[in-house]
């Protein structure tokens, strides 16, 4: 399938469109229907394909955004084009899969990282947040833990959602991570109240960070 073209693959994006998870879907925010196991199987009999994932992005459409991210190289990517990418990506599972499957593997993540936390969008910033969340877990060197201490504890309060969402993970993990700041993080965690009343299922952990943090490293120390 090496010469698939866009418009041969969003005619069979229509084809798999579910009104049932659509409205599923819409309910995060997210505006299409394909079942994301189908995308998935998609994905993979196309394999990587970078122009076509271009194509697809270039369309607009949420589920062709979706599919040229599991199909694209990350790498491939130039700083600038990922920046414009990640303006552009509205929708929660888009930006989701953005920085998770791509921008994360990208030479220019750091670069990235640091223009994106600074950023007045708080969409973008939280895309930084992210990518500090990530450094936080895999490569702490030169980054200042108790300087974004500092800014979640007087910022995360009254962030916008996604942003919030972004910068509480973050806070969780300096807590999950580095046993020094735990003390620290669970106490900002319990003065702001972020996300404490969350509706979390039965089975799943609190995103309420005093309450993630203790789950994770009973967990960690359980092993």
């Amino acid at each position: 399938m090496a010469e698939t073209t866009v418009a041969e693959v969003m005619a069979e994006l229509a084809e798999l469109e579910d009104p049932k998870a659509r409205a599923v879907n819409e309910k995060h925010g997210d505006d299409h229907g394909v079942n994301l196991g189908r995308l998935r199987a998609l994905a993979k009999r196309l394999k990587t394909q970078q122009e076509l994932a271009q194509g697809l992005w270039a369309t607009g459409d949420t589920a062709a955004r979706l599919l040229a991210l599991l199909i694209c190289r990350p790498k491939a990517f130039g700083r600038d084009e990922l920046d414009a990418m990640v303006r552009d990506a509205r929708t929660p599972k888009v930006h989701d899969w953005l920085v998770n499957y791509v921008v994360k593997k990208s030479p220019h993540a750091e670069d990235l990282r640091v223009t994106w936390t600074a950023d007045p969008d708080p969409v973008v910033a939280s895309a930084g947040w992210a990518l500090t969340t990530e450094r936080v877990a895999k490569k702490t060197e030169g980054l200042d833990l108790a300087g974004l201490l500092d800014v979640i504890e007087a910022e995360m309060k009254d962030a916008p959602d996604r942003l919030q969402w972004a910068m509480n993970h973050c806070l969780a993990q300096i807590g999950i991570d580095h046993a020094e700041y735990r003390t620290r993080a669970v106490g900002i965690g319990e003065r702001l109240e972020v996300l404490k009343d969350y509706p979390t299922s039965p089975g799943c952990t609190s995103p309420f960070a005093p309450v993630w943090i203790a789950e994770i490293v009973r967990r960690q120390q359980e092993k």
